[in-house]
């Protein structure tokens, strides 16, 4: 059944597909926000690709037996596992596995792949998958439906720094291997581990951050010219804690069981791997003064009363060169009503340690505040300190109000 009619091809994707999903189906489709537009564009785009993968997901089934036995293997080595359910989805190539829940969702159009699956239609933004492709993917799914059945027993799969979400990843790809008895499948592993050295300084000088995109969901186009080598440094440390811990199932048991939003779990955690040469203490403490600060704003500094109410613009003038993609500003403790308000944004400085802007018409005797917030990054990514902007402009004189 095909049509060139676009208003027919979205009625045949929601009737035939959308309306039809399982409950894995919807969840994949939830997870990753797919709308019926993203399916269209890719069905219409990638036709060889589509054509040859279907008969790699027509097999799926011929998995069953292998996937119970790979569940059975995780719980030898974690016996307090809970079940869950394992959905093959299709996907518009954005996931080639994520959970919700208690479910397990496979990308199967990408996870299902092999080195003979054509990736020539497939756009730039999507060309990380062609080595991927080359990786042969269908020949490592029961590992990747491990890897994410262990998401599924984590407290929680969003950690809030790089380090949490490193070891969310990490456990995953290190239990997986304990469990099947073998190595990652993952070129990351390899990777890390003969580039230990040098990716472990590197990490450690952001571990502490918030921001994950220079380690993980990132392209090879870094300094090592290997995508997701967060896993890796998770893996490492997951490696190393088992090795120190003399009870092999309660290192595991450990591990899974991690609280990730606890950061003092996580460094005592890291501490005892041992995989980092010093206490992750003195690591963030060395991150701490490494974030860019407000040096000053002009016309003014920090607190500043007397102001007067015709100041028309800022300059918020910073240590470091920022990168120049990110802004954050946040409301000050006294809310919205004393918020400084743009007008108009001028850019940074061309050395980038400069923003220059407009702002609205100030009233007089009153206090005004903005928050230079931590989403500002220097051009290494690390964020800022978070910097309050406050000021109150003076009363009209006497003269004036007559």
């Amino acid at each position: 059944m095909s049509t060139e009619d676009t208003i027919q091809q979205g009625t045949y994707l929601q009737e035939l597909f959308i309306k039809k999903s399982s409950i894995g189906q919807k969840a994949m489709i939830d997870a990753r926000g797919y709308s019926n537009d993203e399916y269209l564009d890719a069905i219409r785009n990638y036709p060889e690709f589509w054509s040859s993968i279907r008969e790699n997901t027509n097999k799926v089934n011929n998995y069953s037996k292998e996937l119970e036995e790979g569940i059975e293997d995780l719980r030898a080595v974690y016996p307090d596992l809970k079940d869950s359910k394992i959905y093959f989805t299709i996907g518009a190539l954005r996931s080639g596995g994520t959970t919700m829940d208690s479910l397990v969702l496979i990308g199967s159009e990408i996870a299902l792949a092999d080195k003979t699956t054509p990736s020539f239609e497939l756009p730039e933004q999507l060309s990380h998958l062609v080595p991927y492709f080359e990786n042969n993917p269908k020949e490592n799914i029961i590992f990747l439906n491990i890897h994410e059945y262990v998401h599924t027993q984590q407290k929680t799969t969003i950690g809030k720094t790089l380090l949490a979400q490193t070891l969310i990843e990490g456990v995953a790809e290190f239990a997986g291997t304990r469990a099947l008895e073998t190595d990652s499948p993952n070129p990351q592993i390899k990777f890390g581990k003969e580039h230990n050295e040098r990716i472990k300084t590197e990490f450690s000088k952001e571990m502490f951050s918030p921001y994950l995109q220079n380690w993980i969901w990132n392209s090879p186009n870094n300094k090592f010219g290997m995508r997701d080598l967060a896993y890796y440094v998770g893996y490492a440390i997951c490696e190393k804690y088992y090795h120190q811990e003399p009870n092999k199932e309660l290192a595991i048991k450990k591990m899974m069981e991690l609280d990730f939003d606890n950061e003092m779990e996580l460094i005592e955690f890291v501490n005892y791997s041992k995989y980092f040469g010093q206490p992750l203490e003195n690591y963030k403490k060395r991150f701490e003064e490494s974030r860019p600060k407000v040096t000053k704003v002009e016309p003014f500094n920090e607190r500043q009363e007397d102001i007067n109410p015709d100041v028309e613009s800022l300059t918020i003038h910073f240590s470091d060169a920022m990168d120049t993609r990110f802004r954050n500003f946040e409301i000050g403790p006294l809310g919205k009503e004393h918020l400084i308000r743009f007008k108009e944004f001028h850019g940074f400085s061309e050395d980038k340690t400069a923003l220059h802007f407009n702002i609205e018409p100030l009233e007089a005797a009153k206090t005004y505040q903005i928050i230079v917030g931590s989403g500002f990054r220097n051009s290494q990514g690390i964020p800022l300190k978070p910097y309050l902007i406050e000021f109150t402009t003076i009363k009209p004189s006497t003269s004036d109000s007559n």
